[in-house]
């Protein structure tokens, strides 16, 4: 009796669609827009968490030194771009295409600097700035190439204790058919990045830190190829780690 109700049950049981067909498709369809909405809602939370530090850190600061008209802007800054960010994921859209603009990459490397500031100075971390990029300036979104190098500067600060070293470095260099690059080098004085490590970082969701997301290096992935550029890291363990980051200039 227990037999032929199992076999019962059994046939009886939904069958999967079959592979190729159109309900199939339309399952895959599902998941992709599930998986594409987790990531744009992780990717917003990640930055909504970086944007609230920088924030906390300059209030404080606010509070202890009074008014500051510089550490004001760039809270209102900050929050400025958190808002962007909320907007975009209560929209559901797609991570939008790269403006076209005029961006000095300069200025966007000094804003993220100054963002880092008190967390440098904390930790006794030498910055130098090597800037010899004639002229400094890509065609892109502000918003999205400073969110990039936000990320990568913030994991070369995090990788180092006290008494490192960060340096900064831009310069253009030739590329092929007479065209025009400019170079962003990132480099730390940190723990390094094992080699088992460096072919993942830029997946989303891999992470070697304890409360990481694992999305920060990929969103710099995405932005910096939406831009038409290319992003590389190489690393020796105990010996810091540098990021190379490559965007077309303007003819």
């Amino acid at each position: 009796m227990a037999s032929g109700i199992s076999t019962r049950a059994s046939s009886e049981s939904p069958k999967p669609p079959p592979a190729g067909g159109p309900d199939y498709d339309q399952n895959l369809q599902r998941l992709d827009q599930l998986a594409n909405l987790g990531l744009v809602a992780a990717s917003v939370a990640h930055e909504i968490k970086n944007g609230l530090v920088a924030i906390n850190t300059f209030v404080e600061l606010l509070l202890q030194k009074g008014e500051d008209q510089e550490l004001s802007e760039t809270v209102r800054r900050e929050l400025r771009r958190i808002d962007m960010l909320v907007t975009q994921m209560l929209r559901f859209a797609a991570p939008k295409s790269a403006a076209a603009a005029t961006v000095h990459v300069h200025d966007l490397l000094d804003h993220a600097l100054r963002l880092l500031q008190h967390q440098m100075s904390g930790n006794l971390i030498a910055l130098h700035r090597h800037y010899n990029a004639v002229p400094d300036t890509v065609r892109g979104d502000e918003a999205q190439l400073q969110q990039a190098f936000m990320n990568l500067l913030l994991n070369a600060v995090e990788a180092m204790g006290a008494n490192g070293e960060l340096n900064v470095a831009t310069e253009i260099v030739a590329g092929g058919g007479g065209a025009r690059r400019m170079e962003i080098q990132i480099q730390d004085t940190g723990t390094g990045i094992a080699p088992e490590t460096l072919p993942h970082l830029f997946e989303a969701f891999f992470t070697t830190k304890k409360n990481g997301t694992g999305l920060g290096l990929a969103i710099c992935h995405r932005v910096i190829h939406e831009h038409g550029g290319d992003i590389s890291a190489h690393s020796e363990p105990d010996k810091g780690a540098t990021f190379n980051v490559s965007l077309p200039v303007p003819q």
